[in-house]
């Protein structure tokens, strides 16, 4: 693995595409991998299909070092997550013991402990549990796959005990650069800070507001030194257009 781990997030749902549901769970991995100086670079998302989970898992593990999964790992009919990505590495999948011996603790009356419940603890054969604080129904790792709960609360709850899991990578240090300023006003300066630093990302971000419009430029990379000296040609860039850029926090 490179020293500079790679992910995608794959999201997995109809109630996501249809809009029912807003996903906050890519941006929370995001700000989670950027923190561990793990590059996010693709997130795709994709319905309750297995045929097009399979798909996508399999394009996303063969090109990044990791890929989160979230959502359909529930008790429904629809919850076919497991399933899928069992048929994407090519392995059976049964009832993980430890995992149902987790969910069974959880109710009173083992009555209760039905059989849509015990579909939880359907876990592809070869894969490690992935547990959660939150709800006890654990997730799961195959490779490098880890499968994980859509409820936010969950996911991120799983995320603690994927963390000691992952290699660390660079990390990534930006700096953020505000004015009240057009963005076609220093599109040509920004251009050519940004070839004098080809290995940092420079950004542009117009934003409007009820008391204006300006813009946000946001230099990102892994050279600290090279992320300020790029903010600061940006500032010098600004005030030659005649107005005061400001610093705000990343």
């Amino acid at each position: 693995m490179s020293s500079s781990p790679t992910a995608a997030v794959l999201v997995i749902g109809d109630e996501i595409l249809s809009g029912r549901t807003q996903d906050t769970n890519t941006s929370y991995i995001a700000r989670f991998l950027v923190s561990l100086g793990i590059d996010l670079k693709e997130a795709r998302v994709v319905p309750d299909i297995e045929d097009e989970i399979v798909a996508a898992l399999n394009a996303l593990r063969a090109r990044y070092s990791y890929v989160f999964t979230t959502g359909g790992i529930g008790p429904t009919h629809d919850d076919i997550t497991a399933d899928a990505v069992a048929k994407a590495f090519g392995v059976g999948i049964d009832y993980h013991p430890e995992a149902l011996a987790m969910l069974a603790a959880r109710y009173a009356n083992p009555a209760d402990f039905n059989e849509m419940r015990k579909r939880m603890a359907r876990i592809p054969l070869t894969a490690e549990l992935v547990k959660n604080s939150a709800s006890t129904a654990p997730g799961f790792q195959i490779g490098n796959v880890f499968v994980m709960a859509g409820v936010p609360m969950i996911m991120r709850a799983m995320l603690e005990d994927i963390e000691p899991r992952l290699e660390r990578g660079a990390l990534v240090h930006s700096a953020t650069v505000q004015a009240r300023i057009g963005e076609g006003k220093i599109a040509a300066g920004l251009q050519t800070i940004q070839k004098n630093y080809p290995d940092l990302a420079i950004g542009s971000y117009p934003y409007y507001r009820e008391d204006g419009f300006g813009v946000q430029l946001v230099a990102r990379g892994r050279d600290a030194v090279k992320v300020e000296a790029a903010a600061g040609e940006i500032e010098t860039l600004i005030r030659r257009e005649g107005t005061e850029p400001e610093r705000v926090k990343s």
